[in-house]
């Protein structure tokens, strides 16, 4: 059976950047992308064309990087690639809350702000849970949990296609592993979303057979497989 509300998951990044986060977008004819230090992904629309690209390559300027995300279509010949990685979008199938023993717990949960970006970039630096850059805080609400002060883990909102809210940047310091952070993180995240009256999705590559794996015990379902593909503009 189709979900029909999860329809817009398949084109996430155009659908946030020309609803929740039009804010956040620069656009140029029918491409778009995000704002410099925001996030580097870009969209066109399902039926692009030269011109289309053209005009995605004048937003972003030459040499820059144009990261697809999911999105199917290939570029021009002259864009030269510059990563490719196979992965799994998933999202939660309803309403209840997370399923595993520890993810409802919000005792030490905190919430992260423009103060806390240095020591965010410096745990994505140590964790590499994806892309991360000094203004991607202002996607939505990043969670965090610390130890004698310092920031171990953090989790947040990232994509906002109508109806969801992706959870993203899901790491934890390799000293702090093995404490149930993420799981508590993601827990409140999901928690936050749904009382909101929207669905959590996220996007894992496929090789991290630990996340999906964590991911699979809260509750999440594998919708699609996604191509997650990057270029460089000419």
């Amino acid at each position: 059976m189709v979900d029909r509300d999860a329809l817009a998951l398949d084109d996430p990044v155009g659908r946030s950047l020309s609803g929740h986060h039009a804010r956040l977008a620069r656009r140029l004819g029918r491409a778009a992308t995000y704002l410099p230090g925001v996030a580097t992904f870009a969209s066109v629309p399902a039926d692009p064309d030269a011109a289309d690209w053209g005009d995605l390559a004048g937003l972003l300027g030459p040499g820059e990087l144009a990261d697809m995300f999911s999105c199917p279509h290939t570029p021009p010949p002259d864009w030269e690639p510059v990563f490719h990685l196979e992965g799994r979008q998933m999202v939660w199938p309803g309403s209840g809350r997370p399923g595993h023993p520890r993810a409802d717990t919000a005792t030490g949960v905190i919430e992260l702000g423009a103060d806390d970006v240095p020591e965010m970039l410096d745990l994505v630096a140590r964790t590499r849970p994806g892309p991360f850059w000094p203004r991607t805080h202002e996607l939505g609400t990043y969670l965090g949990i610390r130890d004698n002060g310092t920031l171990v883990a953090m989790a947040g909102e990232r994509l906002r296609p109508p109806g969801w809210a992706e959870i993203s940047a899901v790491c934890t310091s390799p000293e702090a592993r093995g404490r149930g952070h993420a799981a508590r993180l993601v827990g409140a995240l999901v928690t936050r979303i749904v009382a909101r009256g929207e669905r959590p999705f996220l996007h894992v590559a496929e090789t991290n057979t630990g996340a999906i794996a964590l991911y699979e015990r809260l509750g999440f379902k594998a919708r699609r497989h996604v191509t997650f593909r990057g270029f460089r503009t000419p």
